[in-house]
């Protein structure tokens, strides 16, 4: 069994079968944060990498992976409230969700923010690249077959340009305490 590292980003029968052979796992720290292990190794501190960045959506758009995935992000959400982040959280992993938040923000804005996150982990990529990789993983994400980038009908839609975490945060709990 080849580690996942190793595996063709298309090979997707290898893919399904490292899934399944648990060498991917998100198991949960003694904070309650879910992390990911790949390997037995927590992997959770390479996921904004720009090599996983490039991947993320060639891999997410096999459907047998996809498939996977969600059962997995399922399995994480169990019947308990929890805030998950993704392309398809309340179209297709979560469509029951009671609060769904749909965070928008333009190419340039979320490339701003990656950059400077990848900064402060030494991590270097340069800010333009930065943007059309973004505008291409968009693309690809919304027209992809399997589990698309779009908001659910049901979603409160926020645009986070120009705000702060903590602005958009407190938009988002306002959200959390008129539901309740």
């Amino acid at each position: 069994m080849a580690q996942l590292q190793d595996l063709e980003l298309v090979d997707e029968p290898a893919i399904v079968e490292a899934i399944e052979a648990r060498v991917l796992e998100f198991v949960f720290d003694e904070a309650g944060d879910a992390r990911v292990v790949i390997g037995g190794q927590d992997e959770s501190g390479t996921l904004r990498d720009p090599a996983v960045d490039h991947g993320v959506s060639t891999v997410a758009a096999l459907p047998s992976v996809r498939h996977l995935m969600v059962e997995m992000q399922r399995e994480i959400a169990g019947d308990s409230q929890i805030v998950m982040v993704g392309r398809d959280i309340g179209t297709v992993v979560l469509p029951d969700a009671e609060l769904k938040v749909y965070l928008t923000a333009s190419a340039e804005e979320r490339a701003k923010r990656r950059f400077e996150q990848n900064k402060n982990t030494g991590i270097e990529q340069d800010f333009d690249e930065m943007v059309t990789d973004l505008k291409a993983r968009d693309e690809l994400d919304s027209g992809r077959e399997t589990s698309p980038l779009r908001p659910a009908d049901d979603s409160i839609q926020i645009s986070s340009d120009g705000k702060s975490l903590e602005e958009v945060v407190k938009e988002v709990v306002g959200l959390v305490k008129a539901a309740d």
